[in-house]
């Protein structure tokens, strides 16, 4: 499991989502490849309902979030939505009031209900090359890549391309390039971040 917290490299997140909403004006489908306990899932979902505001994202978003995790808690953090208090220190007041709430488990916060509603949780392990689904408007896959072999990264970003409608948005950390292989198949659709659009 990465290491990560709430809005970590949220200008990644912020251009992929852009990208993605420029594309995409209906029902989108997004995979968090990598997700740990969900921090990053929560910030991309509510990156999402600040642009598209409530029943924008209630109507529209469905999020998968994957992670090959073993620890016993994955799936219960992750579904319950509830984070300790150091958990969510970085995050801005007014979206931590607009989105959290106090938990009944004492020292923790609880984010909002429609937006843990929309995210759809399961282990999985890139390296299947088994897709969740297939179909997807954005793949957003950060702090995973970096640990495969080139020849992985190749094939797990080849079944990324797969998994996404023409069109499609995958982003990646800053750290990783698009491996020349698959260079014909994206087009890197900004300067500032590791964001590519499926041609």
């Amino acid at each position: 499991m990465a290491f990560t917290y709430f809005f970590r490299d949220i200008q990644i997140i912020d251009l992929a989502v852009k990208y993605l909403l420029e594309g995409f004006k209906s029902k989108v489908r997004i995979w968090d490849a990598g997700c740990a306990m969900g921090q990053e899932t929560y910030t991309i979902a509510i990156v999402l309902a600040e642009k598209l505001g409530y029943f924008g994202y209630k109507n529209n978003v469905t999020i998968y979030a994957t992670d090959r995790e073993e620890s016993p808690d994955f799936g219960d953090i992750l579904k319950a939505g509830e984070y300790k208090k150091e958990d969510i220190d970085r995050i801005d007041k007014p979206i931590f009031d607009k989105y959290f709430k106090t938990s009944d488990r004492v020292g923790y916060y609880k984010i909002a209900d429609y937006i843990r509603e929309r995210v759809i949780y399961q282990k999985h392990d890139l390296l299947t090359l088994e897709p969740v689904a297939r179909d997807f408007n954005l793949i957003i896959c950060k702090n995973v890549l970096l640990h495969f072999q080139p020849d992985e990264r190749v094939k797990v970003i080849k079944m990324f391309y797969d998994s996404l409608v023409t069109g499609g948005i995958f982003a990646t950390e800053q750290t990783q390039k698009m491996p020349p292989e698959l260079a014909h198949l994206f087009e890197q659709v900004s300067g500032e971040g590791q964001v590519f659009r499926k041609k």
